[in-house]
């Protein structure tokens, strides 16, 4: 093939136009000087085309999940400078935003080989606003119009300062034996977060003292600043309260550096500080889309900075398996890559060429060392039964074999279901969680349990039978069975059993070893404290931070819950209305990051930042202390992960 063989794939959206359907337009130009014949167009997207599409100027080939192949007509040579121009009105949801459309595409040629083609964002007919990439900066106060002396998120609940000193060079922090820890965990977070600014430093380099004390009167998380005192005190009853301390020294000095007409560094007063709920967390999704180890560990410092304690770590899904499991090696050899003819295909942003990833057993004892010094809980997720589409096409023995026909969730995956009948199933549960449960030292262990579709095992025997068996209905009272057996394993290890809101179906598992999250919505919360189930709140209307931050095209993200921008997500009160005996379920809040639409980095920082912010300070405030003008105007201040900014920051 010709080595100036260049090739462009535009989309584009037109919606309900009353007379005419919604639909998705697509056209493939040939900007080179050569012909090109023999081909299939292969892409990406994470809005899927129905398994049956129909094409006016294409022919469907195949399609899996996100991944769709369509044939030009028969015979059919692009010629340099010519267009091919197809559409389908078959797609699984509507286009609401930009990043909704095509990602990366190819053509695969009939004779072998691949020719990558430029994918044009995808743009809607009506609309021709700039498309929104990296985080949105909310302004700064500017002198005298700040509602607050000093910059701090989350907010303390309480703050008593007054005077200003000179503007620090940095922090030099000591303290008596069991400090060392909190020190040297600060100078690994401003290291990693801002290398440059030298925020904790020697005296001989400028560094104000800083001495940590202890007082055992104050909770394990809860710190106090004395800034009368010379030198400063931060006084707190182990490694967590002085860390939050030194972070909260951290922020104040960096507000008063980088707008030091705005905010200042107290020269007297003090803050008394505790967190509001003992659950504060961020979910993270690595199947959708690898992250690495570095990655990871960034984003642990970003977390720690924002106070928050539990990293919820999704390790599986249909879309990849990313851990080292010894017992199973195919899970890693085969389930954590992606490529066109390999048994995963090319899906949300990955191209003909294998792609993904896994970490090994090291990298996760790394991973986890990290958050422990930095006060996180990692609690890892295996997600089972649903969304096993790596894990059955890496071990195809754990499918029954009699079983026939086919069921899909949303039209995803076919059969990606693990069955409650099938005895193998329980030996991969136990062998697999046992050697997870090495590597995670955290009380708490996820299983997923949601999604799990209608119809699910219908075409297995087996599976019939111990539906009979157990009076059941459907694929509900299966999963019950299932999770009340996987839920006997962890407990008989020690551990708390984590799902999501999904497995109080069926007659739901025991409620004194679990904790649920619920998502689909705020209400279900609320029903499940009634329940009995002590409750993570994060309901995908405001916590999820896949969901865009407007209605507009141009923001990039999914819709199935609506959108919520950062003060949307500030201002919703998780248990807002619940009696006491539902408040005693309450554990806390996490946000929730889902990577289908985050297909670069720009992206990431675009839809995490400042949500995450915004979502740790209802974590960790007092909800009487909480202020969407005074927090807006610090925002700006908290670090995003990549660097990606939508405009400089003022």
């Amino acid at each position: 093939m010709s080595t100036r063989q260049h090739v462009t794939l535009a989309t584009n959206w037109t919606g309900d136009a009353g007379s005419t359907a919604p639909t998705y337009e697509l056209v493939v130009t040939n900007v080179s000087d050569a012909p090109i014949s023999g081909f299939t167009l292969c892409m990406t997207a994470p809005t899927r085309v129905e398994r049956n599409a129909g094409f006016e100027g294409a022919k469907l080939v195949s399609r899996r999940s996100n991944f769709v192949e369509v044939a030009p007509p028969e015979s059919f040579t692009l010629q340099p400078g010519d267009r091919w121009s197809f559409s389908t009105t078959d797609v699984s949801r509507s286009l609401n935003h930009w990043s909704d459309g095509a990602t990366t595409a190819w053509l695969q040629f009939e004779k072998g080989g691949t020719l990558p083609i430029d994918v044009i964002p995808t743009t809607m007919t009506g609309d021709n606003a700039p498309l929104r990439r990296g985080t949105e900066p909310l302004p700064v106060p500017g002198p005298g119009k700040a509602t607050a002396p000093i910059s701090v998120v989350p907010w303390p609940n309480q703050v008593s300062v007054s005077g200003a000193r000179e503007v620090l060079q940095g922090l030099a922090p000591k303290g008596e034996s069991g400090a060392e820890g909190a020190i040297e965990s600060f100078r690994e977070i401003t290291l990693a977060l801002f290398p440059t600014e030298s925020i904790c430093r020697s005296e001989a380099e400028g560094g104000i003292p800083i001495s940590l004390e202890v007082d055992q009167s104050l909770p394990a998380e809860g710190y106090r600043i004395d800034f009368s005192s010379n030198p400063i005190t931060v006084s707190a009853s182990g490694h967590a309260g002085w860390l939050y301390g030194l972070i909260t020294l951290g922020q104040i000095l960096r507000g008063a550096r980088r707008h030091k007409l705005t905010y200042t560094f107290p020269a007297a007063g003090e803050i008394v500080d505790q967190p509001a709920h003992g659950w504060r967390g961020s979910h993270f999704d690595v199947s959708r889309q690898f992250f690495t180890s570095d990655e990871v560990k960034r984003f642990v410092d970003v977390l720690a900075w924002n106070k928050l304690n539990r990293l919820h770590w999704h390790l599986s899904d249909d879309e990849g398996w990313r851990v080292e499991i010894d017992a199973y090696p195919e899970l890693t050899q085969i389930g954590a890559w992606r490529g066109y003819g390999m048994k995963i295909p090319p899906l949300l942003g990955s191209g003909a060429a294998p792609t993904g990833g896994y970490y090994t057993k090291s990298a996760i004892r790394d991973i986890v060392a990290k958050a422990g010094r930095l006060g996180i809980e990692i609690v890892p997720e295996i997600d089972v039964p649903g969304h096993c589409f790596a894990v059955l096409m890496s071990l195809p023995h754990l499918a029954d074999p009699d079983e026939t026909g086919e069921y899909y969730f949303h039209e995803n995956f076919p059969n990606a279901c693990l069955n409650p009948a099938h005895e193998p199933v329980y030996e991969f549960i136990e062998t697999t969680f046992s050697e997870l449960l090495e590597l995670f030292p955290s009380k708490t262990f996820h299983v997923g349990a949601d999604e799990v579709p209608e119809g699910a095992w219908e075409g297995s025997p087996m599976a019939r039978a111990m539906n009979e068996k157990i009076g059941g209905s459907g694929p509900a009272e299966l999963q019950a069975a299932f999770l009340k057996r996987v839920q006997q394993f962890l407990t008989s290890k020690g551990r708390i059993t984590g799902a999501w809101e999904e497995a109080a179906m069926g007659g739901g598992i025991d409620k004194a070893n679990s904790y649920l999250v619920g998502w689909k919505s705020i209400e279900i919360n609320k029903e499940l404290a009634q329940d009995g189930y002590d409750i993570v709140i994060a309901p995908g209307q405001h916590y999820y931070l896949d969901m865009a931050n407007g209605v507009g095209f141009s923001e990039p993200g999914a819709s199935w819950a609506g959108w919520s921008g950062p003060e949307e997500t500030y201002m919703f009160q998780p248990g807002e209305g619940w009696n006491e005996e539902q408040r005693a379920h309450l554990m806390g809040v996490q946000a929730c990051i889902w990577t289908e639409h985050m297909m670069d980095r720009t992206l990431f920082d675009r839809l995490v930042f400042p949500r995450l912010s915004a979502i740790a300070e209802t974590g960790w405030t007092a909800h009487a202390n909480k202020s969407w003008q005074r927090f807006s105007g610090m925002a700006a201040l908290m670090p995003n992960l990549y660097g990606h900014w939508a405009d400089p920051v003022v």
